[in-house]
């Protein structure tokens, strides 16, 4: 994960909401400070940085002109086991930390509103865009999209229409991130690690379908939606640059989880990484699945896979 955030004791013209270019002649297109960020942001993401970067703990300082205006930045790179760490909100009057089971019950939804709205902005204009879901958004910007997600704000989609896409692609990231428990959830997380780990082709379909059908309906729901839409995102991999592989890399470890207490009882090594993510590859990589199909389809096995 990586946090970007401007220099403290930099121009006033560094921060965001003072960005603007002054053109003689004419007056300022609308939205210009805000492309200008964007166009910023991406340029010190995919060109600045190094390996030497992603390994040090520090923050790491870069200046971008740009236009005649400077920016100056401060970033740090955020490991994998700190920034996938839940954190369930005391309350339940939002969306983020929020059971999925609370949240569409009070909506009357069968899918997140949230999840429905970033999925459908990033098809709409981010599909194609190069390292969509793998590019983090800026910090500020996924905050302040979390925030009025939360308030349930009227400008939602107004807002969501002028926001950087990388900023929406991690707003959704960070949702799943913060459920009080994994997507697939922390009952079935054994199961799913032994499923995927079955040699006999059968015996794992038979295996992985059963897993999906034990799953609470607005889980299931919810997770075959995401499901299509990262099937959409990999159909564009000559543009985007995403496979189902990269796909499944960023989403698996925080869909399938181990819970806090299992966690603290054992430390989750790089073998059980690589297994959230072939989990959720394996169902990237699976023929479409039907709601419908898989409660009329159920298999009589025992649970105790």
């Amino acid at each position: 994960m990586t946090d970007v955030l401007p220099q403290p004791g930099s121009s006033p013209k560094a921060g965001r909401e003072p960005l603007e270019l002054e053109e003689s002649g004419g007056e300022r297109p609308r939205n210009t400070g805000a492309r200008l960020w964007g166009r910023v942001r991406n340029k010190l993401l995919r060109n600045k940085l190094d390996p030497q970067t992603v390994e040090t703990k520090n923050w790491h300082t870069d200046v971008i002109e740009m236009n005649g205006i400077k920016v100056e930045f401060s970033m740090k790179f955020t490991s994998r086991d700190m920034s996938l760490k839940r954190t369930p909100s005391k309350k339940q009057t939002g969306v983020f930390g929020v059971k999925i089971s609370v949240v569409t019950k009070r909506e009357r939804s069968k899918v997140p509103y949230i999840v429905r709205q970033c999925v459908e902005e990033v098809e709409k204009r981010g599909i194609e865009e190069v390292g969509i879901y793998r590019i983090s958004g800026v910090a500020t910007d996924i905050q302040a999209l979390k925030a009025v997600f939360d308030a349930n704000n009227k400008d939602i989609l107004l807002m969501l229409s002028d926001m950087d896409i990388n900023a929406i692609a991690g707003t959704l990231k960070l949702y799943f991130r913060e459920l009080p428990e994994p997507l697939l959830t922390d009952r079935l997380y054994p199961a799913f690690m032994e499923g995927i780990a079955l040699s006999d082709p059968a015996a794992k379909e038979n295996c992985m379908m059963h897993l999906l059908r034990s799953l609470p309906d607005p889980n299931l729901i919810t997770f075959l939606f995401l499901l299509e839409h990262l099937k959409r995102v990999a159909e564009k991999e000559p543009i985007n640059k995403m496979s189902l592989h990269n796909l499944a890399t960023v989403f698996g470890p925080t869909l399938l989880r181990p819970s806090e207490v299992e966690s603290k009882a054992h430390v989750t090594s790089a073998a059980d990484i690589w297994s959230h993510v072939q989990v959720l590859l394996y169902y990237l990589q699976h023929p479409p699945i039907s709601f419908a199909e898989l409660k009329r389809n159920t298999l009589y096995f025992s649970t105790d896979v």
